[in-house]
């Protein structure tokens, strides 16, 4: 815990100049009565940012004090509902390979690569733990939120920019379990992306228009715009939209790819509309301080019949190689600033297969040698 409270005064040093953080603690009966926790550096932790209130304004305080106020809940609650309710608040055994990798022959850039089985939203969720009671994670996600160091995912959606089925009800409702003092609600940010598709496809639909009646199209430009009209809130595979969030466990900043049947089959190639998708994500990552991100590697979340051992290494060998391209052209984008890039797999797949893909990362990337120390006796 003492490395956690000065983990958290370094981020508060960031964020507040050095005068209000060494300003003395003060007020320190009124922090805890409002929360009691015994370790002695969760105190300091609250105290100091206590301190800070003045400068942090309002709204970060209410943020505070919301998540104080969950690690207040006591370890015997959550025994409590597990024997009441059957829930298991343990998480799920995960699966993970880490490497280091260096890009470039003249320019060398260094980034961090993850391998993990797990589902998606597990970065999102705030999980409980009953023998630990709230992870702290969203108190670091909170600090880090104006930070050049945001993290992000992609989520892989269907053409319609609702939150109405599949993985994007999941995401909205784990959206709405905490409250986001930041940023408007999931609802609200996909109206305002509707209207921008909406505004988008008018300009496309006119341009259209205007090519017909110029004679310069035949009849399939006639064709393109009656399917414009009607699908005129969708949008095409590969492209995408982002939803910001300050409520979530370890994400700031969540990109929707859109995607189609097509990635379920076993010939896409580099050009796929879904691949390209990627590459323009990681773009974005680029121009906006976004150093982590988080890739579902086989562009699939759940696993199917069709996809057999073959198809998963195929696919994997696809992203692999796509990704490590697209990270050498981002060293000329933001001059070569180290990234973490989290390539996850569906948790139904086996651990046999897991560790295939594994192996197969050092092929594909050139992995940093490690220098083994020895004594002489």
């Amino acid at each position: 815990m003492l490395g956690s409270y000065w983990g958290w005064e370094i981020g508060l040093r960031c964020l507040c100049p050095a005068s209000v953080v060494c300003r003395p603690y003060i007020s320190r009966a009124w922090v805890w009565g409002i929360l009691s926790i015994s370790t002695c550096a969760t105190k300091e932790a609250l105290c100091l940012l206590h301190s800070l209130r003045g400068f942090l304004g309002n709204t970060w305080w209410r943020l505070i004090k919301e998540i104080f106020e969950e690690i207040k809940v006591q370890p015997s609650q959550f025994r409590e509902s597990v024997e009441a309710n059957g829930r298991i608040y343990e998480e799920q055994r995960k699966l993970e390979e880490s490497f280091t990798i260096h890009l470039g022959a003249q320019l060398k850039t260094m980034h961090n690569l993850r391998l993990l089985r797990a589902d998606m939203l597990d970065f999102c969720k705030h999980k409980r733990n009953h023998r630990s009671g709230v992870k702290l994670h969203r108190l670091q996600t909170a600090l880090s939120l104006y930070s050049t160091s945001l993290c992000g995912l992609v989520l892989l959606v269907d053409n319609r920019i609702n939150s109405y089925s599949g993985i994007k009800r999941d995401f909205a409702t784990v959206c709405q379990e905490c409250t986001d003092f930041h940023f408007p609600r999931i609802e609200e940010q996909l109206e305002v992306v509707q209207q921008v598709v909406l505004y988008a496809r008018t300009q496309r639909r006119s341009k259209l228009k205007e090519s017909h009646d110029s004679g310069n199209r035949n009849g399939g430009s006639d064709d393109k715009a009656k399917n414009s009209d009607r699908n005129y809130l969708n949008i095409l595979p590969g492209e995408f939209y982002i939803t910001r969030h300050s409520n979530l466990s370890e994400i700031h900043v969540a990109f929707h790819l859109c995607v189609d049947d097509n990635v379920k089959s076993g010939n896409i190639t580099a050009r796929d509309p879904a691949i390209m998708g990627l590459r323009n994500i990681l773009k974005v990552c680029c121009t906006h301080d976004i150093t982590t991100i988080s890739i579902p590697l086989l562009l699939v979340h759940d696993m199917s019949e069709e996809m057999t051992i073959p198809w998963c290494l195929r696919r994997a060998e696809l992203v692999f190689k796509c990704v490590k391209g697209f990270m050498m052209e981002m060293a000329s984008w933001d001059g070569g600033i180290s990234r973490t890039v989290q390539f996850l797999v569906p948790q139904s797949i086996s651990e046999e297969m897991f560790y295939q893909l594994s192996n197969m990362l050092p092929q594909i990337f050139r992995v940093s040698s490690t220098l083994t120390l020895t004594s002489k006796h």
